[in-house]
């Protein structure tokens, strides 16, 4: 069912499937929540699943805090209307900087969360510095031309090579952004905090998964977090880049489905 809530005099939609224990997908950067098209299928039979847009995406409008901890918010508001009083959070790349952002403020809320090719640490300057020539390319040639230009090198050299049509597929859906979306969506992950603490306090399980071949979350770094938590879950998609759950969907979608079955 697809439903919205208005943030700010903002309107943010979000779908709501299936039954069973609530589960929120949060998608990444320059993504809708299409891209997890593959795992609603597989999971909506045994979970609630609440899948949003995230503001600025698809057709969700932008909100007057566009930073990783103002969309967390967002994310507690949806929760709040649909009466959700515990859940599991998943978030893909951006993401799963949100799910953080909102671990760190509602630990109460949560029974689990995810990191699905994401990352507590903060950008470094190396990475900040790549995130402003991309705002640079989006103020001058535009939101899509900036995608179509992105998207295929989050994918695994394999994929490009054997599956060209799911990168085209991908880039064919992101047709809707708009140049402030992407801008604020760089900026505020420039100015997000290191959460690796969120991690190490954490008091329920966590999951990783992460690709071999991830380019923008590079497995080092994620395999320097995922002994954090108390209690982890670890997954090594070893032909995927940055889009295990189109790449891999079947490997992706049973270490979800583990992980929700055990927590």
């Amino acid at each position: 069912m697809q439903k919205t809530i208005s943030i700010d005099q903002a309107i943010v939609h979000y779908a709501v499937t299936g039954t069973g224990q609530p589960v929120v997908l949060l998608h990444g950067f320059g993504e809708n929540s299409d891209v997890w098209k593959l795992q609603v299928d597989f999971l909506k039979d045994s979970h609630q699943l609440i899948i949003p847009e995230l503001p600025g995406s698809g057709q969700s409008a932008m909100v007057d805090d566009m930073s990783m901890e103002g969309m967390a918010e967002v994310i507690k508001q949806i929760l709040d209307k649909e009466r959700i009083e515990k859940c599991t959070l998943i978030g893909h790349s951006m993401g799963g900087y949100i799910t953080l952002a909102f671990a760190e403020k509602y630990p109460g809320l949560l029974n689990g969360f995810g990191l699905f090719h994401s990352s507590a640490y903060a950008d470094n300057e190396e990475k900040k510095a790549t995130r402003k020539k991309g705002i640079a390319f989006i103020k001058e040639h535009g939101a899509f031309e900036f995608l179509k230009t992105a998207t295929p090198n989050l994918f695994s050299a394999r994929t490009k090579d054997e599956r060209p049509g799911l990168i085209d597929q991908q880039i064919a859906g992101l047709s809707n952004f708009l140049p402030p979306s992407l801008v604020s969506y760089y900026q505020a992950m420039m100015q997000r905090p290191d959460r690796t603490n969120v991690l190490k306090t954490s008091t329920v399980p966590v999951l990783f998964i992460m690709g071999e071949d991830d380019n923008a979350i590079p497995i080092k770094d994620v395999l320097e977090q995922c002994h954090l938590p108390g209690k982890s879950y670890i997954h090594v998609l070893n032909y995927s880049g940055h889009m295990g759950m189109l790449e891999e969907a079947d490997k992706s979608n049973k270490a979800l489905a583990q992980f929700l079955s055990e927590i």
